[in-house]
């Protein structure tokens, strides 16, 4: 059993905590102002998708204060491979009929209602922390290092292909962009990297016509409004009724059925409606200050030559930035829609039980800084 040491609030990034905790509680809020009118007639109750989502926060982060953040760093390195292979597991399991779900023509839940993707972008990057922390003066000199971690990807985007579930690839591929660029590959390699993925993505694209369909509507939202560009116009709509100071939470129209996924992808829409530019922009700005503090807790880690954990923060930091960036810009009309949720905000108990761990994992690393050990553990071979 892996080495637990007790944590106190003294111990841990008290700010880090606050802000994360006030996104959980504001999007609490904004499911309950949101979900009223889907979740009355989709299960007969106003209240049960914000209980839901209410019962999955408190077990979060339960999970994540007495499991995750009094389990070693050390420990989530040495399993990080057993943790990457049984994400591929679940993700094999989610396309066995009988065991995978199918909803509105995709296969991406397990019967239980849980989503492998969310825990395959974790997952993922504590894998690619352990090769880069291992490996990386091959992953710095050599092509063939930067391309051994990378094989791994194309089994994991055949399978979220075969859902299919094209948001969770494009994240994916992107933190392990990221990642390969921030331990140092050479510039050359990453930009050949980069455009092999663009060009993998792009035909991906073309192959699809309501791909074509989305980015066609993103570059004029009005040209169509009552059809293909429907969902974004009237996020927009909303977004331009909040003005600086909201309509006032509750008071909002286009959660009504007019807005479709209003809980969950356009969630920011929403609550820019009832909560105003102020309200949007401070939800940026907790964003901010959380990403802030997790590529701070990296740093420190990266000087005490804690190679796993620190690219484990980085590599967060990567996946929180990305979804916020898209979720945000996909409500604003800045790029074409996609369904990738709000980290910490929208309804999703899937992706919410994931932030969770997310942050006891963060917390851990951030103690671990505190208190370091004699013993690096992330100097391993080829380690700069």
């Amino acid at each position: 059993m892996p080495k637990r040491n007790r944590l106190g609030m003294e111990d841990i990034d008290q700010s880090l905590l606050l802000a994360v905790g006030g996104l959980l509680l504001l999007g609490l809020i904004m499911l309950a102002s949101s979900s009223v009118n889907f979740s009355t007639i989709q299960h007969g109750s106003p209240w049960k998708m914000f209980v839901d989502q209410l019962v999955v926060v408190v077990v979060g982060l339960g999970v994540a204060w007495a499991i995750v953040a009094h389990l070693s760093i050390e420990w989530c390195e040495r399993y990080a491979g057993v943790l990457f292979l049984f994400s591929i597991f679940l993700l094999v399991l989610v396309l066995i009929p009988g065991i995978g779900r199918e909803v509105n023509g995709s296969r991406r839940w397990l019967v239980i209602g849980f989503q492998p993707s969310e825990l395959m972008k974790l997952t993922l990057i504590l894998f690619f922390a352990r090769f880069i922390a291992r490996y990386i003066s091959e992953l710095r000199d050599q092509l063939w290092g930067a391309l051994k971690p990378l094989g791994f990807l194309f089994v994991i985007g055949g399978l979220l292909l075969m859902e299919p579930d094209y948001g969770a690839l494009g994240v994916m591929l992107a933190v392990a962009l990221g990642m390969l660029f921030l331990c140092g590959v050479r510039l050359w390699q990453f930009l050949i990297f980069t455009l092999l993925v663009s060009g993998a993505m792009s035909w991906l694209i073309i192959q699809a016509p309501y791909r074509l369909t989305r980015l066609s509507s993103f570059i004029d939202p009005w040209d169509d409004p009552f059809s293909t560009d429907y969902q974004l116009s009237q996020a927009l709509i909303a977004i331009g009724r909040g003005d600086w100071w909201g309509v006032g939470l509750g008071n909002g129209i286009q959660k009504l059925a007019y807005l479709p996924d209003a809980h969950t992808d356009f969630m920011f829409a929403i609550l820019s409606e009832e909560l105003g530019f102020a309200g949007s922009l401070s939800v940026i700005a907790l964003f901010v200050w959380v990403l802030v503090r997790i590529f701070t807790i990296g740093n420190q880690a990266m000087v005490l030559k804690k190679s796993f954990a620190a690219f484990s923060a980085y590599g967060i930091g990567i996946w929180v930035s990305i979804q916020m960036f898209i979720n945000i810009g996909v409500n604003l009309g800045l790029l074409p829609t996609k369904g990738l949720t709000l980290p910490w905000m929208s309804y999703g108990r899937s992706s919410l039980l994931v932030m969770c761990i997310v942050l006891g994992l963060l917390l851990r690393i951030d103690y671990e800084n505190r208190r370091p050990k004699k013993r690096r553990y992330g100097a391993r071979k080829g380690s700069g």
